[in-house]
């Protein structure tokens, strides 16, 4: 009797005849699930976080997404010879909470996934943008071709293996994302399959992503070293070569004494070739009253006088030639008004100036010598454009330097607080400009940019652009770095937790040996082949090719592996230049795979 009170069924008008009305605590086996002699109804105790999950849905969600994300941040920093999952720890932590049916509902993991990739994105846009337009430049053409064809070679190998491995169409396009590790295009094309309607299928791409992305990490390197193997290349060598080439010439300091006669008289902007040059004088003694003050391009000179210029040593080497003999005087400590501070640019309506139309010489009789940007070191050319964060060294009295620095803004604290009305209103233009269908002459269906294309776009645009009325569209890097962490946390850890629930019956049955066989294919063939061309045709250098192939699957740990085994910075040049397009390309051709594939 005790234990039919366990169980009670109830018929109601309203309630299908089929349910059961069970205690807390208890659950009833599945219907689906086949019987094995004893009775479907019997009840089956419940684990304390099932009745959790139960009762209160929105803190199991809390709770699950905290926990996945701590595990799988855990497991991402453990490394086996330099090498560690990174972020993508937190995707398999997800499966393994998702095997374990330790999921909340679905809702809020579409939520928390979306919200996750458009922060995952957006500052990524932000972040490319100021520097889009020129990593597709002189310089950065032949690296973007070679990685524009790796991505192409990609996706035409998926759609081939589809067919011939009898691959599920929604699920290669998983095994592409996973293969060549670019997280942003599992979300567009999981976005493109529920656009058109596909909602059961959209889950099958984060299987064929979790199955191959640990080869995706791992065969970017086997590339490279095949690649050093074949051509015999020693990367020491190299990157001796590498370093001299691309080292900077840093800016240096020159005292000279006029002696040209035919200077005699003259104002600093008619000495011949100054401003082909670059120099930039900035202090000026006057030989006859031996006073020290800013020189400025109306300041007469005269036979005997002393300048102080700034700029590259061979160019300085040449100002000298023309204006007379190099001094052993220090201008920069002699007594009176004159002081040089570094100013940093913080105002917004600065953003976008260039030094020449600030005017800062006619207006406050201040001379900037130098501009750092980040940790490169620019000379203060008239046409170089400014952007909010620059550090000015400015030279001058002091009252007019101060007036300097009050135009520039020279706020620290200001730089480090994040203005979120711009962020906000970028994310929504985004999220619109993701909506609007596309159409394509080509397409079956419309095209939409998504929650992935869509705001990526609107930020490069929007970074590019700089400021727009009072809106300034600049993040200070530290809040950048932690947003899009959050965000990709976020979006790997519901992509895992929903993956998870049939990742171990796709990885034991044929399916998932196939996801894998094409995995690997589709990260070494296109990038031995497109590796093997830059070395033996275009005779590319090892560090270089090395980045393309880095920025070419949008893959930070392969990063680092480049740069320790090149021992220089010059794979992170290549990879920053060909890193925007590709993720372009990687979102956009997620979506168009989708529409002809599905």
């Amino acid at each position: 009797m005790e234990s039919q009170e366990l169980t009670t069924h109830t018929h109601r008008k309203d309630r299908n005849p089929s349910q059961i009305d069970v205690p807390l605590g208890y659950a009833t086996r599945s219907r689906a699930e086949p019987c094995t002699g004893r009775p479907c109804e019997r009840p089956v105790p419940m684990s304390w976080l099932q009745t959790f999950r139960d009762t209160q849905p929105l803190s199991f969600a809390l709770l699950a997404i905290a926990s996945v994300a701590a595990l799988g941040l855990w497991l991402g920093q453990v490394r086996v010879r330099g090498i560690g999952l990174g972020v993508a720890g937190v995707l398999f932590s997800g499966l393994l909470f998702g095997h374990l049916r330790l999921t909340p509902e679905s809702a809020v993991l579409h939520f928390v996934r979306d919200l996750g990739l458009v922060l995952f994105v957006f500052t990524i846009g932000l972040q490319v943008g100021p520097t889009f337009i020129a990593s597709v430049r002189a310089h950065g053409r032949v690296h973007n071709a070679l990685a524009a064809s790796i991505v192409g070679l990609g996706s035409l190998l998926a759609v081939l293996l589809s067919r011939v491995l009898r691959i599920d169409p929604a699920a290669v396009l998983g095994v592409l994302s996973g293969a060549t590790t670019n997280t942003p295009s599992l979300g567009a094309a999981q976005d493109a399959l529920r656009t058109m309607g596909h909602g059961a299928q959209a889950e099958l791409p984060a299987l064929g992503y979790a199955v191959t992305y640990p080869f995706g990490i791992v065969g970017i390197i086997v590339a490279m070293l095949a690649l050093k193997l074949v051509f015999r290349i020693d990367p020491a060598r190299e990157a001796a070569q590498t370093a001299q080439a691309d080292a900077q010439e840093p800016l240096a300091r020159l005292h000279v004494v006029v002696e040209n006669q035919n200077l005699e008289g003259a104002r600093i902007s008619m000495i011949p070739g100054v401003s082909e040059l670059g120099v930039i004088v900035s202090r000026h003694k006057d030989l006859q009253s031996g006073r020290v003050s800013v020189a400025k391009p109306g300041t007469t000179i005269r036979r005997g006088d002393t300048l102080l210029a700034v700029g590259p040593q061979a160019k300085l080497d040449q100002f000298q030639m023309i204006v007379g003999k190099k001094s052993d005087e220090d201008l920069t400590r002699a007594e009176g008004p004159i002081t040089s501070e570094r100013v940093v640019v913080s105002r917004s309506e600065v953003q976008g100036k260039t030094l020449q139309e600030l005017g800062l010489r006619e207006h406050h009789g201040v001379a900037v010598t130098r501009v750092h940007r980040g940790e490169v070191q620019m000379g203060a050319a008239p046409g170089l454009v400014l952007h909010v964060g620059d550090v000015l060294q400015v030279v001058g009295e002091r009252e007019a330097v101060a007036k300097a620095a009050q135009e520039l803004g020279n706020s620290l604290s200001k730089l480090s607080q994040t203005n979120y009305v711009p962020v906000f209103v970028g994310i929504a233009l985004g999220v619109l400009v993701g909506s609007v269908p596309i159409a394509l002459p080509f397409a079956p269906v419309p095209l939409k940019l998504g929650l992935a294309g869509g705001p990526l776009l609107v930020a490069i645009a929007l970074a590019r652009l700089g400021k727009l009325g009072p809106l300034l569209w600049y993040m200070p890097g530290p809040t950048n770095i932690a947003l899009r962490e959050l965000g990709i946390v976020f979006f790997l850890a519901c992509v895992g937790m929903k993956g998870g629930e049939h990742f171990m019956e796709v990885l034991q049955s044929g399916d998932g040996l196939r996801f894998m066989l094409a995995g690997a294919l589709i990260t070494l063939v296109p990038l031995l082949i497109v590796a093997a061309f830059g070395r033996a045709v275009l005779h590319l250098r090892f560090a270089e090719l090395c980045g393309v192939l880095s920025g070419s699957m949008t893959d930070p740990p392969a990063l680092a592996f480049a740069t320790a085994m090149n021992g220089s910075d010059a794979p992170a040049v290549a990879y920053a230049a060909v890193y925007p397009l590709t993720m372009l390309l990687r979102i956009v051709l997620a979506q168009v795979l989708a529409l002809f594939l599905c």
